[in-house]
């Protein structure tokens, strides 16, 4: 994740963890990449990967305020290093300073874009907000105008807030009605007492009735309640499941079939471990990771050492194996640990039952989302290892009375009639 502007935004959004980043670099600092970091980086980017495909990561910040020219100069650069290898890029941006020749160039060069967009005007307008306080909804929205417009294949990144549980519904069937298909939803937590953050004097805009030094694990008035996120998953779900089933991706359902396939979750918060997804300042430091943009978690930089160098170093593995090492027992006797595996560790700042410390934070939430979706990630991983589009799943019937209707005629052995692919006695007829 490759952020060449740093930290420097034109939003002034409440709950970003990120804009703080400053404090990091000297007072002087004009955060832009320099030319020769930027060669450096994508060469030995390119070298480090032995893949068939290359895929660069950029954000911020806010990148487009590095400039369209910035990352003509990147692309070339690309196909210079990749030895005809195809390359793709993919780039998050809160769209503010979208316009054509933005669009265009995504067009033309096949940018995967991330729009970040909260929902509807009067939901978005509350966190998202400019540097003289005012909603950037308008600017947003035009952006995704011009991103179909220019036919810019894009997705959504959808913060949720404390607000958010209740209007779940209503934020759904927005990014729907504006034709999104692919949508990402990441959960705010924030805490008052990040103690790693206030030791290098980031305070991370705590508002001053939660400063007091007994009060270290207050949660940021934003932040969603645990409860709060599994109730919002849960009521996408349950709209998602009624008609979209492979037609709107969501990253955190096709994350979930992967595991109920058997498969290794695809995303570095709920894979075992982790540790090679790490980020880049403009500068070219390297840092664990995103969410760990510390002293203590710096690698080195992309002027000094490969990339290699700093992933594989002793301290990274060390960083990606805590992942797994570090789980509590509550986290690894538990029956969803296989789809979990106890998310962030970022998030890990709360007691077990039993008083045993690193439990994730949003650990009640997600066990009743994967309580709740397990009967139908069954039903889907059996159609899908029955070589069948999970999107049947749509055709079976759920009401209360089906069930009967079903039974008349299906003997205890047969094959259940909702095409699962199990017996019904194991499946629609327990």
């Amino acid at each position: 994740m490759t952020k060449p502007i740093g930290p420097l935004c034109n939003l002034d959004c409440k709950y970003c963890f990120y804009l703080e980043k400053e404090k990091l670099f000297p007072a002087d600092e004009n955060y832009k990449m320099r030319d020769e970091v930027l060669e450096a980086y994508i060469r030995k980017y390119i070298q480090s990967q032995n893949t068939p495909e290359i895929s660069f990561a950029w954000q911020g910040g806010e990148p487009t305020l590095m400039g369209l020219d910035f990352f003509r100069k990147g692309v070339a650069l690309q196909r210079q290093c990749a030895g005809g290898r195809p390359v793709h890029n993919s780039f998050q941006t809160n769209g503010t300073n979208l316009d054509d020749d933005w669009c265009r160039f995504f067009a033309r060069e096949g940018f995967l874009v991330g729009l970040s967009i909260d929902g509807p005007q009067h939901i978005h307008n509350r966190y998202r907000v400019d540097k003289g306080g005012s909603g950037s909804f308008e600017r947003v929205f035009q952006a995704m105008e011009k991103l179909k417009k220019w036919r810019v294949e894009f997705n959504t990144l959808t913060c949720v807030t404390r607000q958010s549980p209740d209007e779940a519904v209503e934020i759904y069937n927005f990014l729907k009605n504006q034709d999104v298909t692919f949508m990402q939803f990441i959960p705010i937590v924030e805490r008052a007492g990040d103690r790693t953050a206030h030791a290098i004097g980031l305070d991370l805009a705590v508002p001053p009735d939660l400063r007091a030094a007994d009060n270290p694990d207050a949660m940021m008035p934003w932040a969603v309640s645990s409860e709060g996120c599994g109730r919002f998953l849960c009521t996408v779900f349950d709209e998602w499941i009624k008609a979209d089933v492979g037609r709107i991706f969501v990253n955190l359902f096709d994350v979930a079939l992967n595991a109920w396939c058997g498969m290794e979750p695809n995303l570095c918060t709920f894979a075992r471990t982790c540790g090679q997804a790490v980020a880049m300042e403009h500068d070219g430091g390297v840092y664990s990771c995103d969410h760990y943009v510390y002293p203590s978690c710096f690698l080195g930089n992309i002027m000094e050492k490969s990339l290699e160098e700093m992933i594989y170093s002793r301290e990274q593995v060390k960083f990606g194996n805590d992942k797994r090492d570090a789980l509590p027992r509550y986290c690894r006797e538990c029956e969803f640990l296989f789809a979990c595996n106890g998310e962030c560790p970022k998030h890990r700042f709360v007691k077990t039952p039993d008083g045993e410390p690193g439990l994730n934070y949003l650990c009640e939430g997600y066990k009743k989302f994967f309580s709740h979706i397990d009967p139908a990630m069954r039903e889907m991983a059996a159609l899908v290892q029955n070589g069948r589009p999970a999107a049947d799943i749509m055709e079976t019937d759920r009401t209360p009375d089906s069930i009967p209707r079903m039974r008349e005629g299906t003997g205890r052995n047969d094959l259940c009639p909702c095409g699962s692919g199990k017996k019904f006695k194991k499946c629609c007829g327990k």
